[in-house]
């Protein structure tokens, strides 16, 4: 019903199923987290939705690649594997992590900037406007898992 493609400037383009071009669309995934695949919105450069894609494995192969490639690089979300030291002694706290791209230290303003997001999920957002995804905090080690348990 629709197609993608880049134009000379790198612009995301997305031509509807009536022919019209609309240029330097964004998509936007409505539940990132616990739908990541589903309920895709490309929204134009005003921010109103051309087109809504329920599920990402209806569309053909090329299509869904590249929407997925455009979904990714919107969203950098690094995935909090190992939680090092958090100094708890004062505002705002530093964290020193190890997550899947890489060690990094960020500062957390309060305990607003974590906040569990369903099941064993948590979502922390550093001072910049970084968030850090841990997916299961059962799976990371007993000293990680102290360092979060002061946030719950």
């Amino acid at each position: 019903p629709f197609e993608l493609s880049h134009d000379p400037w790198g612009r995301l383009t997305l031509v509807d199923a009536a022919g019209e071009a609309h240029v330097d669309v964004e998509p936007i995934r409505a539940f990132p987290l616990s739908e990541p695949n589903r309920f895709i919105s490309i929204c134009n450069a005003a921010g109103r939705e051309i087109v809504s894609v329920e599920d990402l494995a209806t569309l053909p192969d090329g299509l869904r690649k590249m929407l997925t490639t455009e979904l990714d690089r919107r969203e950098f979300l690094p995935v909090v594997e190992r939680i090092h030291n958090i100094t708890l002694d004062a505002e705002p706290t530093e964290w020193t992590v190890d997550a899947d791209r890489g060690s990094t230290k960020f500062l957390v303003d309060g305990a607003d900037g974590v906040r569990p997001i369903g099941g064993n999920l948590f979502l922390i957002s550093d001072m910049q406007g970084v968030r850090y995804l841990v997916n299961d905090a059962r799976k990371l080690d007993a000293h990680s898992r102290r360092l979060l348990e002061h946030y719950f």
